[in-house]
């Protein structure tokens, strides 16, 4: 049987837009100009600590020792009062008859916080986070740990993803992959990304996730 592996953010929660402004503000309050967009071109779909160290080495600087913390700590407390699940995504879970699974290149809280404020924690048992693996994506690892914990075979997993570096990771990962091109970060080019990043069908509602599914299982 087939596993679905689900990314967080983009995917089950309309969060990139909040994430990707708080991002931009906090950079350039320090110095370091970025504006959401960018951070969004640029960042999207891997960890916190892959972009700072890029940031790092494309600006030649070196962010603050608290930076994660105090940016973790503005976003959580936005999400609280903000953020919003994916529209459709619990009804279009429910419907899907296979084991699932999240994995987030997010740490571990973000993802919890995401899920229960967004009514979504009930529905995954098991959440695998980049914080697990030694890479993150656009690397496999990460796909490769979760479907190796769920004990299924790469082939036999199938990856809804937001991003570019989340396709890539699922591609690289020999897993077949749905790119997801209906969060609010999304224009009318994503589609686009995620087919070049070698995402082989496209769905922009939730609703038409099922049937995306049974076309590949």
């Amino acid at each position: 049987m087939m596993l679905l592996i689900f990314d967080c953010d983009g995917v089950l929660v309309d969060s990139e837009v909040l994430s990707c402004r708080i991002d931009a503000e906090f950079l350039t309050q320090i110095g370091i100009p970025y504006t959401a967009e960018e951070i969004a071109r640029q960042f999207l779909g891997v960890s916190l600590k892959t972009m700072i160290s890029r940031i790092e080495t494309e600006r030649n600087c070196k962010l603050p020792g608290d930076f994660s913390e105090r940016l973790n700590r503005t976003l959580f407390a936005r999400f609280e009062t903000d953020l919003k699940p994916i529209e459709g995504v619990r009804d279009a879970i429910l419907s899907l008859h296979f084991p699932r699974c999240v994995a987030s290149s997010s740490i571990p809280e973000r993802i919890a916080l995401s899920l229960r404020v967004t009514g979504l924690a009930d529905l995954f048992d098991n959440i695998f986070s980049s914080s697990q693996v030694a890479r993150g994506k656009p690397a496999p690892d990460l796909f490769l740990h979760a479907a190796a914990q769920m004990k299924a075979s790469p082939t036999e997993c199938i990856v809804i993803e937001d991003s570019s570096a989340g396709v890539q990771a699922a591609r690289a990962a020999d897993m077949h992959v749905i790119g997801f091109t209906g969060g609010s970060h999304c224009g009318p080019e994503h589609a686009e990304k995620l087919r070049q990043a070698g995402a082989l069908r496209i769905i922009e509602r939730m609703t038409e996730l099922s049937e995306a599914i049974r076309a590949i299982a």
